[in-house]
């Protein structure tokens, strides 16, 4: 039989602290390719590409196909087989770091649970090449930056584990919605934005999106808009700005209008506001 079609990279000069890349590669198996029974110092994690395969650890075998993932952790007797008909080919990467165990636990994968999936298999799998392609480029950044696609990875397993372990109750979604709402208006404060924008970069219908918002926060979008910007631009007025600064700053294109919304607001000015900071007494700021 032909030599089995494997590539790997080693990490030129692997780091020691949370977690740290060793190696990385990819094999295409003959049928009934077996791996094991062996024990390994070190963590190592496969990424089923294609085919089927048999993996057994603590006393209990898994069929695994595409997309699928397996963990090998260290001190624990496993081995592996590729299936006869549809061998399988997989990626892998081999790593250590005093964090591993607790972050692949943070991704729903234990001694208990070695097996997990990703949703986004294309994502997941080009993550896994990088890896390998960041270990042959043999730079001095290539110990941080495979560390850091391996953490991609994990998250993406981590994500997958929590949107099938967390039931998407009704109520938590319209919170999530306010919430990323809420969070976006935050940030986008200073520039010009419409309730239309907001909801089509969330993703949201403008009329359900504005209705459960006022519902959780007793306003509406724009109110509650306005309200950041106010009390963004009463802070700004401390600074050695003009007041077309400060309104160009809390998204306001016209200082007039932005005066008189600032006046509505606060019952005074920006200019009278910033006459009464120098009075000591004055107790309505």
């Amino acid at each position: 039989m032909s030599e089995m079609n494997t590539s790997t990279s080693f990490n030129p000069r692997p780091g020691k602290g949370e977690l740290t890349v060793l190696f990385g590669g990819v094999s295409q198996t003959h049928p009934l390719h077996a791996v094991g029974p062996q024990v390994l110092d070190y963590y190592l994690v496969h990424y089923v590409l294609s085919g089927r395969g048999t993996f057994r650890t603590l006393g209990k075998d898994y069929q695994l196909k595409a997309g699928d993932s397996f963990f090998i952790y260290p001190g624990e007797l496993v081995s592996y087989t590729s299936d006869e008909q549809e061998p399988w080919r997989y990626r892998w990467i081999g790593f250590k770091g005093s964090s591993a165990e607790e972050l692949l636990s943070l991704s729903g994968i234990t001694r208990g649970q070695p097996v997990a999936t990703a949703a986004a298999e294309r994502r997941i799998a080009a993550l896994y090449h990088r890896v390998m392609r960041t270990l042959q480029s043999g730079t001095p950044s290539a110990d941080m930056q495979a560390g850091g696609y391996l953490r991609l990875i994990l998250g993406e397993y981590m994500q997958n584990q929590t949107e099938a372990s967390i039931p998407k109750e009704e109520g938590s979604v319209i919170q999530q919605q306010v919430e990323q709402a809420i969070r976006w208006l935050t940030l986008q404060y200073y520039q010009e934005i419409s309730i239309e924008q907001m909801a089509q970069t969330l993703g949201y219908h403008r009329t359900h999106l504005s209705k459960m918002f006022k519902q959780h926060t007793g306003m509406s979008p724009m109110s509650f808009l306005l309200k950041i910007r106010m009390e963004r631009a009463k802070l700004l007025l401390h600074e050695k700005l003009t007041i077309e600064q400060v309104a160009s700053s809390v998204g306001f294109s016209d200082p007039l209008y932005f005066s008189k919304q600032f006046k509505k607001w606060y019952g005074r000015s920006p200019s009278e506001y910033r006459q009464d900071l120098s009075n000591p007494y004055d107790c309505s700021q």
